[in-house]
């Protein structure tokens, strides 16, 4: 498993480290730039309203299904036919309550144009998480990593041609923006559709209400969970904008998505870690194998990115937001600093939250998600309205640090785990180490050289404290 898992990472990191990067600095960053932080911020504010009502779309079958599929390859074709037919229903579901809650928190006729287009885009993103499950539940991991890149490498084909110097650039709206992703992702959904359906054999699309009834009571604990993390994950943007006056509201939500996009990018190393380890965790749960190897191995490669991340974003937060961006770079700076230091706790919950999700723990789990969206939704509702994005942001961090410790906990005395005092000593360690080579990069006179100085000394460290063996490293990835 260990084998496996690493050499899937690799695979995983090294496609979406040549494409994700592309399309989050290149193409969103550029589009905000050319569109303003106030045209952009009411898009980012409608992109997380149609998240946190995504759950509708899914209602926690795409969780259940990879665990349950892992476990039980042979239901495949047999759920496949029954759950397309159900993600249709779900859909009209979501799109007629995404639309009433539209109108009653009072948005106008262009944010109702965005917002159609954003809804059927989460169904399309739904509807192919949903496909891709089956994919990585079977292990193609292989297959499942290169359909991970695939609707970002179709956007940033369309994008280039829109904002290509010319007619189209000149004419650029954020409407276009949305419009593009809709293609990128009708693409990827049919082609998805096509592999899953390869491997399942025919189907007969079925609309079961025994069996979806049956499939819905398994797998709404893991709706729950999604719903209560999305809010507290995602509805600062929403809040920013709904609760300070106009134009404020959206020019302070883009501001915060200047910095939330660069914490969006390194989340994706979390998001390909956590896709790999629930299939493994679930099998390896079934089989009643030891986890702590596994667990030791993708915290330690998730730790590291965040600490590293977490510190270079502090100490280097005004050059980073100047290079990327035209304008209130002097607020979102330091915006940045706040959101990144929270990735420490997300890095943490993709590990601990996924052991506890692969173990079906999720009464406990929905229990502490529910606590955080209590403590992020109080915390905007107190803070928002004193110190702007700023109060978002602080929000966040705080409630981040508080669910990672709490799964920490939980996963600890569900699997009666053993602390590894030394393994932590090394974890304080290099982040105090990480913290020196900060202070000692700025006295380089060209700050990027100092930035690349930090990383790799951090980097180096981690090695040095052998917190990574690369002898290890080549025994688990060579060929058998």
């Amino acid at each position: 498993m260990k084998r496996k898992f690493v050499t899937n990472l690799i695979l995983l990191l090294s496609l979406n480290l040549l494409i994700k990067p592309f399309w989050i600095f290149g193409i969103d960053r550029t589009v905000q730039n050319m569109v303003g932080d106030e045209s952009y911020g009411m898009y980012f504010a409608l992109f997380n309203f149609s998240l946190l009502l995504n759950i509708l779309l899914d209602v926690g079958i795409t969780n259940f299904n990879n665990k349950n599929i892992a476990q039980h390859n042979f239901l495949l074709k047999k759920h496949l036919s029954n759950i397309v037919g159900l993600k249709f229903l779900l859909a009209i579901v979501y799109t007629v309550f995404s639309l009433i809650v539209a109108a009653i928190i009072g948005y106008g006729k262009i944010q109702f144009h965005l917002l159609f287009f954003l809804i059927f885009n989460q169904f399309l993103i739904s509807f192919t998480l949903y496909l891709r499950s089956n994919i990585s539940a079977l292990h193609l991991f292989r297959t499942d990593s290169l359909l991970s890149v695939l609707d970002r490498s179709l956007m940033i084909v369309i994008c280039s041609v829109l904002l290509f110097p010319g007619y189209f650039r000149n004419h650029f709206t954020i409407e276009w923006f949305v419009y593009a992703q809709t293609a990128a992702y009708l693409l990827t959904f049919l082609i998805t559709f096509l592999i899953v359906l390869n491997k399942s054999g025919k189907i007969s699309i079925q609309f079961n209400p025994k069996f979806f009834i049956v499939f819905l009571r398994k797998s709404y604990p893991y709706a729950l969970l999604i719903l209560l993390m999305a809010f507290y994950n995602r509805i600062d943007g929403v809040m920013l904008e709904r609760l300070l006056p106009e134009p404020l509201g959206k020019q302070q939500a883009g501001i915060y998505a200047q910095a939330f996009r660069l914490l969006d990018a390194v989340s994706m190393f979390g998001v390909m870690v956590a896709g790999l380890l629930l299939p493994i965790f679930a099998k390896m749960i079934k089989h009643r194998e030891p986890v702590e190897q596994i667990i030791k191995l993708s915290f330690t490669f998730l730790f590291v990115t965040a600490v590293v991340v977490a510190v270079s974003s502090i100490f280097y937060c005004y050059e980073i937001m100047e290079v990327l961006y035209h304008s209130n770079t002097e607020h979102s700076s330091e915006i940045l600093g706040i959101l990144m230091t929270g990735f420490i706790g997300i890095a943490t919950t993709y590990v601990f939250g996924t052991l506890l999700t692969a173990n079906g723990s999720m009464k406990q789990l929905n229990w502490m998600a529910f606590t955080g969206m209590v403590i992020n939704v109080s915390l905007n509702l107190y803070l928002i309205p004193r110190y702007q994005a700023f109060g978002s942001a602080y929000a966040s961090l705080f409630t981040q640090i508080v669910t990672a410790g709490a799964q920490v906990i939980l996963a600890t005395m569900v699997f009666k785990l053993k602390p590894n005092y030394l393994f932590l000593m090394k974890l304080l360690a290099f982040a105090g180490i990480t913290v020196v080579f900060a202070f000692v990069s700025l006295q380089f006179g060209n700050w990027f050289y100092g930035y690349s100085f930090m990383i790799a000394a951090s980097v180096l460290s981690a090695f040095l404290l052998k917190l990574f063996n690369i002898g290890d490293l080549f025994k688990i990835i060579a060929p058998r």
